[in-house]
C-alpha cells in the first residue's frame, strides 16, 4: 500500500471517528434536554422548528438558569407562604376573579423571593422550565385563564381549574429544596 493510500484511509477513519463520536455526543445531549426538560422539550421543538434550534434554546435556558441565585426558603419562610396561601383559596367561594389574581401574584412573589427573575410571562416560563418543565404546563394553563378573567371571558368551572393548575406549581416550587 502507498503512502498516499495509507494516508487518505487514515484520514477517512479520523473523519468517520469524529462524525460517529459527534453524533453520540449529540445524542447524549439531547437525551439529558429531554429527561430535564420534559414535555417542555417537545414544544421547544414545535416552536423552533427542528430539535437542533430547540437544543441551543434549551442549552441557552440551562446556561441563565445555572447564573441564577435559587434559593432554598426556610421553614418560616414557607409556612407564611402557604399559610397566605390557604387564605387565598379561602377566597375563592366569594371572589374567584380575585382569588386567580391573587394566586398568580403569589406565585410570582414566591419565584422572586426564590431568586428567580419575574420581568413578565414568556421569561418566568423560560426560567421554570429549567428545573420545574414537569409542572410548565400547570402555569400557562392557569394563566391563560387569568388573562380571560382580566378581560371578564372566564367561567368559574375555568378559575377553579387554574386555581388547581396554580396550586401545583406554587407547591412544587414551595417545597423544591434547591432549584436543580
Amino acid at each position: 500500500m502507498s503512502t498516499g493510500t495509507l494516508i487518505a484511509v487514515i484520514v477517512l477513519a479520523a473523519v468517520v471517528l469524529i462524525a460517529l463520536g459527534t453524533a453520540l455526543w449529540m445524542r447524549s445531549r439531547r437525551r439529558h434536554l429531554q429527561d430535564r426538560f420534559g414535555p417542555e422539550y417537545e414544544r421547544t421543538v414545535e416552536q423552533k422548528g427542528g430539535r437542533l434550534a430547540a437544543d441551543r434554546e434549551l442549552h441557552a435556558r440551562e446556561e441563565r438558569h445555572a447564573d441564577l441565585d435559587i434559593k432554598e426558603l426556610p421553614e418560616e419562610r414557607r409556612r407564611a407562604y402557604a399559610q397566605e396561601w390557604s387564605g387565598v383559596q379561602e377566597h375563592f367561594v366569594d371572589r374567584p376573579e380575585g382569588s386567580v389574581t391573587q394566586a398568580d401574584e403569589l406565585v410570582s412573589r414566591l419565584m422572586r423571593e426564590r431568586g428567580y427573575p419575574t420581568d413578565g410571562f414568556d421569561a418566568q416560563v423560560r426560567d421554570l422550565s429549567v428545573a420545574h418543565g414537569d409542572t410548565l404546563e400547570h402555569y400557562r394553563a392557569a394563566h391563560a385563564v387569568k388573562v380571560r378573567s382580566t378581560e371578564g371571558r372566564a367561567t368559574t368551572e375555568e378559575l377553579r381549574g387554574a386555581m388547581v393548575h396554580y396550586r401545583a406549581l406554587f407547591a412544587e416550587l414551595l417545597n423544591d429544596r434547591g432549584g436543580r
